[in-house]
């Protein structure tokens, strides 16, 4: 009786502790409500959190980035390395500006429908920006692969696709 009375006791102090536990830190709640941790945080460094390069590397444009990251072993010229950095500053530069856009955007809408301000206009016109932002990024993405892809060789690219 006495083992069966101890192990309870045990048990129970177990299943306490477990609940006790602070959540786990990466489990954050994101500053905006309607945007994930992961997404929030992607969008403010100027990540790709959305895939929207994808269309590019399937197809064999390659990002600024990775042409940069391989210099050495696809032989890239210092005037290649050059306008790549150009491309992949600016493109990191404006991946930044339109993750903060579409935040600020988010943030807005959540307002709006928090405060029971939102009425089919201003939907309208927020949307109708998020959609911009969105296009504008991916624009942005597409064209530094494009001006990318023309200035590697094609032996170049090759060899570029062999790398992960």
């Amino acid at each position: 009786m006495f083992k069966l009375l101890t192990a309870t006791v045990f048990i129970m102090f177990i299943s306490f502790n477990a609940k006790a536990q602070a959540p786990d830190s990466t489990l954050k709640p994101s500053p905006v409500k309607t945007l994930s941790d992961v997404q929030y945080n992607a969008l403010i460094r100027g990540e790709d959190v959305y895939g929207m390069s994808t269309v590019a590397d399937i197809n064999g444009f390659p990002s600024a980035e990775k042409a940069l990251k391989f210099k050495k072993e696809i032989d890239l010229s210092p005037s290649q390395v050059s306008s790549l950095t150009k491309i992949y500053t600016e493109l990191k530069r404006k991946k930044i500006e339109m993750g903060n856009f579409i935040v600020t955007n988010e943030i807005k809408l959540d307002a709006l429908f928090r405060t029971k301000k939102i009425n089919e206009s201003n939907l309208i016109y927020y949307t109708n920006r998020y959609g911009l932002y969105q296009g504008e990024l991916r624009n942005a993405i597409l064209n530094a692969a494009l001006n990318t892809y023309y200035l590697l060789s094609p032996q170049q690219i090759n060899k570029l696709k062999t790398f992960k």
